[in-house]
């Protein structure tokens, strides 16, 4: 019995591991994912084949045949007029590093997969939740396109909508991998323990749910290209109320589609933010807790302070490539980083 045990917790670490690379090769797709689209180049293929799509133009003429479906397109016929085969080229190799390493997750997700499955090394309560991962997977690549289509339209941008769709699925899916890996590598609790402690996991969960409003927030910024406007901080071109915040009507739409509301809302979240950390991280010194909990709380506040300063940075300099793509990635660590506190502060057994 207890060598099972043993030989059940290697196999637990060991699937672990892999679904922390698969959750750190979702990281990097979403950073991929924001420099396609900071670059412009989310619609440079206007076709999705799943299968062979994998290859990309190697002649010169696969390349002009690829070049010249692009021109058949808004986005070509109203942007990009003039556009020459070379720098075609340049917006390309982004869109289909994108899709490529999509299909990779895929490949590294399924393989691995089904070597445990046929060696017997998965817990039967676990198996579900593989499942799940894997169906979400293959979700995204589909909403990914669907998401594609709304620019190849008349009006050649992607909708903010779907953007926000899409962003919000990656997060999912990236979330609750990490969650099910940290509850293989750490099944009993540290500080279940200690007195009050659902308490600040309370506190706990509403900073990580404002940190996902925030991103979501934040898809709709670069979705509609608000971050290009009011290029100022703290106040917004010295006003702190920005004229014209709910100009459109009904009043609803200003938080989706009105670019000064859209902006102002991003701030507002971000202040929130400011206020409501530090609050938790004083909370948190009420209580005895783990001493990796309490190095990981430390570590939200570093990352949170780093955050805040590349959004600014990025705002100030009307959103560079790498500083766009630098506070996406923040984001997303500051999201990990706040998840995983969640997970440490639980008081029940995973799995």
């Amino acid at each position: 019995m207890v060598h099972f045990s043993d030989s059940q917790h290697h196999n637990d670490r060991a699937i672990a591991l892999w679904l922390i690379v698969i959750a750190m090769l979702i990281y990097a797709m979403v950073i991929l994912g924001g420099v396609t689209r900071l670059t412009g180049s989310g619609l440079s293929m206007v076709d999705w084949k799943p299968i062979m799509g994998v290859l990309p133009p190697f002649t010169e003429q696969e390349w002009q045949e690829t070049f010249d479906k692009y021109q058949q397109f808004p986005e070509y016929q109203k942007k990009n007029i003039g556009m020459d085969l070379d720098q075609f080229k340049g917006i390309f190799v982004f869109e289909y590093s994108h899709r490529v390493l999509g299909r990779f997750i895929g490949l590294a997700f399924l393989v691995p997969f089904l070597f445990f499955f046929f060696r017997k090394r998965i817990r039967p309560q676990l198996m579900p939740k593989l499942i799940i991962m894997f169906i979400l997977g293959g979700l995204q690549g589909l909403l990914g396109w669907y998401m594609v289509k709304s620019g190849l339209v008349k009006d050649p941008h992607v909708s903010q909508y779907r953007l926000a769709a899409h962003l919000s699925a990656a997060i999912l899916i990236y979330g609750y991998i990490l969650w099910v890996a940290w509850g293989l590598l750490n099944p009993t609790p540290q500080n279940a323990w200690v007195r009050g402690i659902e308490s600040l996991r309370k506190y706990t969960k509403i900073a990580a749910l404002l940190i996902i409003v925030m991103i979501i927030s934040g898809a709709f910024v670069a979705g509609t290209r608000a971050g290009l406007g009011f290029n100022t901080f703290p106040l917004m071109n010295g006003t702190f109320i920005p004229p014209g915040l709910f100009s459109m009507s009904p009043f609803y739409i200003n938080f989706v589609e009105n670019t000064t509301t859209i902006q102002f809302n991003h701030r507002m979240i971000a202040y929130l933010l400011i206020l409501y950390i530090p609050v938790l991280w004083y909370q948190s010194r009420k209580y005895v807790l783990a001493a990796r909990t309490r190095g990981a709380i430390y570590l939200f506040l570093i990352v949170f302070a780093l955050q805040i300063t590349l959004g600014i940075t990025t705002l100030l300099y009307e959103v560079p490539v790498a500083l766009g793509a630098a506070h996406q990635g923040g984001a997303l660590l500051l999201l990990t980083v706040v998840l995983y506190l969640v997970h440490e502060i639980r008081v029940g057994k995973s799995l």
